[in-house]
């Protein structure tokens, strides 16, 4: 596999050839607006999975088709190792998935746009070289990756970013990133499977919305560790659905096994292995956000002390206090 920066720059020339032939710069972008994902729309009701029985063996069907059409859409099965052995530079990759996050927050994008643009970049680095000065091909993998979801799942997109790029060159390395792809965006996920899950978990539909919200929630955190790599999407979101059913008192906890009858294709190992990855994931995040709160109060604490100290030892009497405006906070 080529492994220079020559490549990525021959392979932008061949793109420009390309589009030019083609007569339209955009072509890619037209391509994508035009697609979606395969499930996971987030503005369906609760009851949209839950309020017919006659609805459910079709919709097992096609959860059981998605299960046995997912590997296509993941990265090879040798990236995890390459990741864990440095092969690829696995700081450089957390970095461009926390960058993705932070601008899916920020915009209000879709979970799954985030998603699909790690999807994306995960599936072209497993097939890919890229070169390593300074990090810019990294930075201009995921900008092209999130400028790709987004044009598949957002309807409004405002064309900024954390790094600096000519548009040309992003569009550039669309192409390049749609050809290495195969043209494949509309990606399996898990949320094309946690609304079908939910609903198995709760028929009635009382707590669906807010076990979706909650599996989302833990799909997210989970793609910053490349362990999670090693788990198909339908696993992932069974998982997820487990997690956030577990965290619900007044529906019982279910367990892996139980999970597996839910649809034809799902492994009880592979969603055991996921399940326990994101518990032991949730318990450091609450142990880390324990820490936060005590540290936080604990300066806050040591604070006022100090002042107190500082006007008592005083020998002027202290002024009457005056509200101060407090300034906003900065935005990040």
């Amino acid at each position: 596999m080529p492994d220079d920066a020559a490549y990525l720059l021959c392979a932008e020339d061949a793109a420009a050839t390309f589009l030019d032939a083609a007569g339209a710069a955009g072509g890619a972008s037209a391509f994508c607006a035009g697609a979606g994902d395969v499930g996971g729309d987030d503005d369906d009701d609760d009851d949209g999975c839950c309020s017919s029985v006659a609805d459910e063996e079709p919709a097992a069907s096609s959860i059981a088709e998605l299960i046995g059409g997912e590997a296509e859409y993941s990265p090879r099965p040798d990236y995890p190792d390459r990741l864990r052995s440095r092969s690829i530079d696995p700081a450089a990759r957390a970095e461009s998935v926390a960058w993705i996050l932070k601008v899916q927050e920020y915009y209000g994008f879709l979970p799954l746009t985030a998603y699909l643009a790690v999807n994306y970049m995960d599936r072209f680095l497993s097939l890919h070289r890229l070169p390593q000065e300074d990090g810019w091909a990294m930075q201009l993998l995921a900008v092209t990756c999130l400028s790709l979801a987004a044009k598949m799942e957002e309807t409004l997109v405002e064309g900024t970013s954390s790094y600096v790029f000519e548009p040309g060159t992003v569009g550039r390395m669309e192409l390049i990133v749609l050809t290495g792809l195969n043209w494949r965006l509309r990606s399996v996920t898990p949320f094309a499977f946690i609304d079908f899950f939910a609903c198995k978990v709760d028929p009635g539909g009382r707590h669906t919305r807010c076990l979706i919200a909650r599996a989302t929630q833990v799909i997210l955190a989970a793609i910053h560790d490349i362990e999670f790599l090693d788990h198909c999407p339908s696993s992932m979101a069974a998982a997820a659905v487990l997690c956030a059913t577990g965290e619900t008192p007044s529906l019982g906890s279910v367990s892996p096994g139980a999970a597996v009858s839910w649809c034809i294709g799902l492994a009880e190992e592979g969603i055991s292995s996921c399940y326990r990855l994101m518990q032991q994931q949730l318990a450091i995040g609450n142990v880390q956000t324990r820490a936060a709160s005590i540290s936080s109060a604990t300066a806050s604490a040591a604070n006022l002390c100090c002042s107190d100290e500082v006007l008592s030892s005083s020998s002027f009497s202290p002024r009457p206090a005056k509200r101060r405006k407090r300034s906003p906070a900065p935005a990040t």
